[in-house]
């Protein structure tokens, strides 16, 4: 039932906290840092928000039967906080609230993010078990960017770098998310790119992509990097460094994976504070 609080609780762990939270929260940033109105960031943070949960509980709901043939712990189905059906409906209400959300920016931004939620539905549905895996999440990363900037005033269109930064920072996330449940994926038959590199391939993959992001956001605007930007771009490199130093040592290592993480914030962090330059 929709109002007790295991299905609360449920609905919680389904839409990926940690995730959901990140990208609403690079949008709203990256909305402010370009200069939009406070109305205007709320309201992008809003259709992301609303986006990524329709993609978070869908992934749980198509997942759920692959879920319970691993005892996935941590899972909602599994744990029986609720049931794939209510997963399915939240995920149906998610994208009904998305849709007039997104468009109210404007249709053309508006189309534009809700190609980018189609994109992620589209890793759910069929790519995550294919060799193109990584390609909704560059593509919605990218979109990400664009839509941000288009619901400004005048719908300026993302610089190039901004794009193509956000894009990789995307490759370099789906690898590195995927790392600690490759085993359990290929198991229940997911045979993405991750799946058909192995650990220690994709952990340097990931790695190698994110450092590329951070690198192209900090050299590719006009202009001499900031302080800032060179403080992150040296934290990028350091951390990666001791990812791949952890991976070769001990391919079952969580601290590349964390180290991953780490070098993504970073990215988000400098592409949030390149701020008025993103927007062409």
């Amino acid at each position: 039932m929709w109002w007790s609080w295991r299905a609360v609780r449920g609905l919680v762990l389904a839409f990926h906290p940690g995730p959901t939270v990140v990208v609403t929260g690079l949008a709203a940033a990256l909305a402010a840092g370009v200069g939009a109105e406070p109305a205007t960031t709320l309201l992008v943070a809003a259709a992301v928000l609303a986006g990524q949960l329709s993609v978070g509980w869908s992934n749980d709901w198509l997942d759920a039967a692959r879920d319970l043939a691993v005892a996935r712990a941590g899972k909602p189905v599994v744990a029986g906080l609720l049931s794939a059906r209510e997963l399915r409906t939240a995920a149906a209400v998610a994208v009904a609230a998305c849709v007039p959300m997104s468009l109210a920016t404007g249709w053309l931004p508006g189309v534009v993010h809700l190609l980018a939620v189609a994109s992620a539905w589209a890793y759910n549905l069929v790519l995550k078990r294919t060799v193109l895996s990584w390609l909704p999440y560059a593509v919605s990363f990218g979109l990400l960017v664009q839509f941000v900037t288009l619901a400004q005033p005048g719908r300026p269109v993302a610089a190039w770098w901004a794009t193509a930064g956000a894009s990789l920072l995307g490759f370099g996330a789906h690898a590195a998310n995927v790392l600690p449940d490759l085993e359990d994926d290929a198991a229940t038959g997911v045979s993405g790119l991750p799946h058909r590199l192995g650990r220690a391939r994709t952990t340097l993959m990931a790695l190698g992509a994110l450092v590329a992001a951070v690198v192209l956001v900090v050299l590719a605007p006009a202009g001499p990097p900031s302080p800032a930007a060179w403080v992150g771009g040296g934290a990028a490199l350091a951390l990666a460094g001791v990812g791949a130093v952890a991976s070769r040592a001990d391919p079952r290592s969580r601290l590349p994976f964390t180290a991953a993480m780490a070098v993504a914030v970073v990215c988000v962090v400098v592409l949030v504070l390149a701020g008025p330059a993103i927007a062409r």
